[in-house]
């Protein structure tokens, strides 16, 4: 069985840092891909970052270009994604999505992720 837990979300002022962890367990492959989304309210899941596991190819979108990182651990199944410079309007639930058939060109669409978490909330604010 499949299983994605994520953690680390909170309340921060803006300009402030968080790092978020997603821990995978139960795919019997290393072939895959994480995906950061993100969802506030009223407004559609967005993809905001990806790594795919065995190559290491990185994608961001031009949102958090330049103030998220995303990471890989390998050996303990985990991956990061650390958010500096945080803004009002990154207020969201972070979801990370394993996509099994990754391709890199569509790594932003939600439908091209085959399991999810259920999420961590993000809140920016003073």
């Amino acid at each position: 069985q499949v299983q994605l837990v994520e953690s680390g979300g909170g309340l921060v002022q803006p300009g402030g840092s968080l790092r978020l962890s997603c821990v995978v367990s139960g795919y019997p492959a290393n072939d895959y891909a994480i995906g950061w989304f993100r969802q506030a309210p009223t407004k559609e899941r967005e993809g905001v970052s990806c790594i795919s596991i065995d190559d290491g190819s990185i994608y961001y979108s031009d949102s958090v270009k330049g103030r998220f990182t995303i990471s890989r651990d390998n050996a303990k199944n985990t991956v990061y994604l650390q958010m500096n410079s945080l803004k009002p309007e990154d207020t969201a639930v972070y979801y990370c999505g394993l996509d099994t058939d990754h391709t890199g060109s569509s790594w932003y669409e939600v439908w091209e992720y085959d399991y999810w978490g259920q999420g961590t909330q993000v809140t920016v604010s003073s």
